[in-house]
């Protein structure tokens, strides 16, 4: 029976050559700080509290479409000043036929290790005195991502046409590839420039680590609860991609991740506006 393929156990990080690092500075800057700007950008969008991904299928297509293509003239601006190679920004499928179901997999994965990383924090604030359950419950509340912001959640429920597209379109392309092709430039960017610190295993870890805290923070917007959230997020899909050396099953976790919790969004709205109401008695 064939097995899927286990990650190497160590790895020569491919680079182009020579190195310049002028060149890669400058991917470098354009892809850090891009994050940033769409983090000021949506806070710049509060005012009208419209979503990002206007309420029906059209505005929809043309909102993704803008978003893809800033994210394409950023990218291609860093490409064309470093001249990353494919194997650098860890293209290549390496994965076979498994890579849907480990994408699936490590989907599920991060899902129950989100489940945990919660309910330990929960539980470490309320048992060392700083917060009662009640006051947590509260907190959640009064900060959960303002995902209104993003999608909007009464179209989702009424129009099936821009539910389908937000959960393949939105969690797959925008989501997953885009934000996977992201951190790919900014991980060999970092493992470029700083070999020494950042080209072995435990360094690659490390540079992972700082791209979720910038990923994280490019949700502010959202609020501080989304800041962990997708940190903690980025943070596991980065340590996919560095085991895998490939984007593929990140990018496939990327977007099952955001399909089936924009799938159950409608529905978990409706539940949290319950809630809202029983702590409001």
């Amino acid at each position: 029976m064939n097995l899927p393929p286990t990650p190497a156990q160590s790895e020569t990080p491919s680079v182009p050559r020579p190195v310049s690092r002028v060149r890669w500075a400058i991917h470098l800057l354009l892809i850090g700080a891009y994050p940033v700007f769409i983090g000021l950008a949506a806070r710049a969008g509060d005012a009208t509290r419209s979503p990002a991904l206007s309420g029906d299928a059209k505005g929809l297509l043309s909102a993704c479409a803008f978003e893809l293509l800033v994210f394409g003239i950023v990218f291609g601006l860093a490409w064309f000043a470093s001249r990353a190679s494919p194997d650098d920004l860890r293209l290549r499928w390496r994965t076979g036929v498994w890579t849907v179901p480990l994408g699936v997999t490590y989907s599920v994965g991060i899902r129950v290790a989100l489940g945990v990383f919660l309910v330990g924090i929960g539980t470490i604030v309320v048992g060392t005195g700083i917060t009662t359950s009640c006051g947590l419950q509260e907190f959640f509340l009064a900060n959960r991502p303002d995902v209104e912001a993003v999608v909007d959640v009464s179209a989702m429920r009424e129009n099936p046409l821009y539910f389908w597209l937000t959960i393949t379109l939105v969690s797959f392309v925008v989501a997953g590839l885009r934000e996977e092709l992201w951190r790919a430039g900014f991980l060999v960017a970092l493992r470029v420039l700083w070999p020494n610190r950042f080209g072995s295993r435990a360094g690659q870890i490390g540079a992972v680590a700082i791209a979720a805290v910038i990923f994280g923070f490019g949700h502010l917007p959202q609020g501080v609860l989304a800041v962990v959230l997708t940190g903690f997020l980025g943070f596991v899909l980065g340590v996919i991609i560095v085991l895998h050396r490939s984007i593929w099953p990140a990018v496939i976790a990327h977007g099952m991740f955001d399909a089936t919790s924009l799938a159950l969004l409608p529905w978990a709205t409706d539940q949290l506006q319950e809630l809202q109401k029983t702590i409001g008695h």
